[in-house]
Order: structure tokens, then sequence, then C-alpha cells
């Protein structure tokens, strides 16, 4: 096999294109501190830090799970469980991301640099949680909302409220989310004792924790974006967002679970870049 194609089958073992969920809310945290244009060496050095991290927690992950996965009729086709990849090449290709995502950190400045063993180590440990806590929604979300924390780390190498918020707003959006894609999953999860809140609960309770969480998204966005300084603009960005999150709840239901897919990827997706455009749009750019 070449080198490009273990490469691209690599790639698609963490399906790096769902980076893009993370990646706009890392830019957001960016954006929302600088009066002006980010220095490009902050965005290049960020970006490569959320794609290396998100690398290596999928990477984890796919280890950590090759035996359900093996059993789920779901997941089969997946390289590692195929042998397109073995776990050697999966092992090296999660210590390369490790250490991309700490040599990125190195660039931006030493606090990041400083709490980067912490987010490799909550980013490899949500692959666990799911063995011991329904909660393992909320650790995914907890681990993706890093990304708005992120960006204003990098920018700033300091702390403060507006990130915070938006970080509370990601674990929300994310746990949300997650919950809805793990319904699929509930007899499987239920058979091999793995946990969840579809698992736990049943899924029309899920569902309307689902629901529960995306309210939590909206409530946190707006006092993001009023800490922030954020114009009225925002004030509709977040009503566009309620109405996306919405139509996701509409796809999904207790007795038709066929859209799951279009409700997690597609619409997150363009929930993810419009929360982006209209951080651009509202901020102040004086």
């Amino acid at each position: 096999m070449s080198v490009w194609k273990r490469f691209l089958l690599l790639c698609q073992m963490v399906k790096i294109e769902h980076s893009i969920f993370a990646l706009p809310f890392a830019f957001i945290g960016c954006f929302l501190v600088m009066p002006g244009l980010p220095a490009l060496h902050i965005l290049v050095f960020l970006a490569l830090a959320m794609v290396c991290v998100r690398s290596y927690a999928m990477a984890v992950n796919a280890m950590a799970d090759i035996r359900y996965d093996r059993a789920n009729p779901r997941t089969q086709k997946r390289p590692l469980v195929t042998g397109e990849i073995s776990l050697a090449q999966a092992g090296l290709f999660c210590a390369l991301m490790a250490a991309g995502f700490v040599a990125a950190c190195a660039f931006l400045n030493p606090l990041c640099l400083a709490l980067s063993p912490v987010a490799l180590f909550l980013a490899g440990l949500y692959s666990f949680s799911k063995r011991f806590t329904w909660l393992c929604h909320f650790w995914l979300g907890a681990v993706l909302s890093m990304a708005p924390m992120g960006g204003w780390l990098a920018a700033t190498g300091s702390f403060a409220l507006p990130p915070i918020l938006f970080s509370l707003a990601v674990i929300f959006w994310v746990a949300g989310f997650d919950i809805l894609y793990s319904c699929q999953d509930v007899a499987f999860d239920r058979e091999q004792g793995l946990h969840s809140v579809p698992a736990r609960f049943g899924i029309p309770t899920a569902l309307a924790l689902a629901g529960f969480c995306h309210v939590n998204v909206l409530l946190f966005l707006l006092l993001g974006g009023w800490t922030a300084g954020l114009n009225p603009i925002w004030h509709g960005v977040c009503a566009a967002i309620a109405l996306l999150l919405f139509y996701e709840h509409r796809l999904v239901s207790p007795e038709d679970l066929t859209k799951i897919n279009l409700a997690f990827f597609v619409i997150n997706g363009i929930i993810s870049v419009a929360l982006f455009c209209g951080v651009l749009l509202a901020r102040n750019w004086a």
C-alpha cells in the first residue's frame, strides 16, 4: 500500500473532515479578543493545534474501541477494524498528532504549552468514559469546549469570562448532538455494558435531554456575546441557530432514526460555520 493511500486511510479513521466542528470555535475565541485581524502565525498554529489534538483524540478512541467496533455492524468497515490500518500504525499516528499539538502550542505562548498535557489527557481519557458513566456525552463536549478557550488563550495568554461562556455553549451543543447520534446504538450499548444517555434512560427521554442541552446552548451564546460586546447582529445569529437546532430535532424521533446522519453531520457543520461568521459580523472591528 502506498504512503499516500495509508495517509488517506488514517484521515478516514479520525474523520479529519469533522474538524469543521471545532476549528470555527477556536477561531471564534481568537477573533473575540482581537480588535483587528489576528496575526497570521496565531491562526496557523491555532488551526494546527486543533486539528492535531482532535485527530489524536479520535485515534485514541479508534484504538480503545476496536473490540466494540468489530462487533458493531455500523462500525465494522472502519479501516482499523478491516486491517487496512494496523494498531502500530494508528499508535504512531496518535503519537505524531500529540507531538504536533504540543509543538503548535509551544509556538503560540507559554501558557498554551503548559496546558497542552492537560488537554491531551482529557481528550484521550474521553474514549474510556463510556465504560463507566452516561455523562460521557458531556465529557466529549468538555473536550471540544477547549476550542474557544484555546483560541482566546492563543491570542492573549490569559483566561476571561467570554470564552468560558462560549465553552459552556460548546459543551451543551456537543452533548446534545452526541446524545442524538448515540440513539442508533442503544441495543448494542446495552448488550456490551456501555453507558450512554439513550442506553440508560431510553430514546424518548434522551431526545428530550438533547433538546434541553440545546436550549442551554442558546442561553450561553447570548451571554457570551453580551460579555464580549458583540453588537445586535448577534441576536439575529442566535435566532438563526435556534431555528437550525429546532430543525435538527425535528429530523429525529423515537420512531424514525434514519436521518441522524443529516442531523449530526450536515446541520451541526452549518451551525459551527454560521457561529463563526456571526462573530465576524457582530464583533467590534475598531
